[in-house]
């Protein structure tokens, strides 16, 4: 069993340190800017018919970014793998269209994280989509991806809790529910030109489960990595099987 304290509620995916680059998909509020929405949807992604579809094009969109992965890295030089890895983080949403969409992306850190060698994407709870009304848009999950291949954090785990508390444990879709989650993406690749999207981790706060599911040669295979067992607002336990 691990045993986590978590920290008072951040709205924020973490990881580690980054230079920040001009980049046509990455969105990013000036300093004295507090936005509660990003833009969306994000040019030339595309919109998609099921969630999975959307999933298997945002994998390879993240993880194509600057030092979005630095397994390249690890061994031959940790504290510049540290110093270099950056976090992107999107909406993934549902529209009045029936379609699945993408947010812009941010790496936006949290303020102060680079003083502690760690860095995040600051996510903003809404979605900024000029085409529809906020009411309309459904929630349905929260991408970043992972630069190390590792689990996911306290602070993703209580992400995922406040976005639920925010938008609600499920979303209606259609004919069925989807329930909100937070995806982390992570590539095995040791090649930083092209990485390969090997996987995600998955927390879903309506079962409290958390999974790990692994792209091998395009098929998906799904792995049950523990149960998150809530024992306050601020603390909780997993539990590993």
């Amino acid at each position: 069993m691990t045993r986590l304290l978590l920290i008072p509620l951040l709205v924020a995916l973490g990881c580690s340190t980054a230079k920040r680059l001009d980049d046509p998909h990455v969105w990013r509020p000036t300093s004295d800017e507090k936005p509660d929405s990003i833009p969306g949807p994000l040019k030339n992604f595309g919109s998609f018919d099921s969630f999975s579809d959307a999933l298997q094009a945002a994998c390879p969109l993240l993880l194509s970014k600057p030092n979005a992965t630095v397994a390249h890295l690890q061994q031959r030089d940790p504290e510049l793998a540290l110093r270099v890895s950056t976090e992107y983080c999107a909406w993934l949403y549902y529209t009045p269209e029936h379609k699945y969409e993408l947010s812009m992306l941010t790496d936006v850190p949290e303020p102060g994280s680079a003083l502690k060698g760690e860095a995040s994407c600051l996510l903003p709870t809404n979605v900024d989509d000029p085409r529809y009304t906020p009411s309309s848009i459904k929630y349905i999950f929260l991408l970043h991806n992972h630069p190390f291949t590792s689990e996911l954090s306290g602070k993703d785990i209580h992400l995922a809790a406040a976005m639920a508390n925010a938008h609600g444990l499920e979303a209606e879709v259609g004919n069925r529910k989807i329930p909100l989650a937070v995806i982390a993406f992570f590539s095995n690749s040791k090649d930083a030109q092209h990485p390969t999207c090997d996987g995600f981790y998955q927390y879903i706060p309506a079962t409290r489960e958390l999974l790990k599911w692994l792209n091998e040669e395009g098929d998906w295979r799904k792995e049950k990595a523990g149960m998150v067992r809530w024992i306050n607002a601020t603390e909780f336990v997993i539990t590993r099987e």
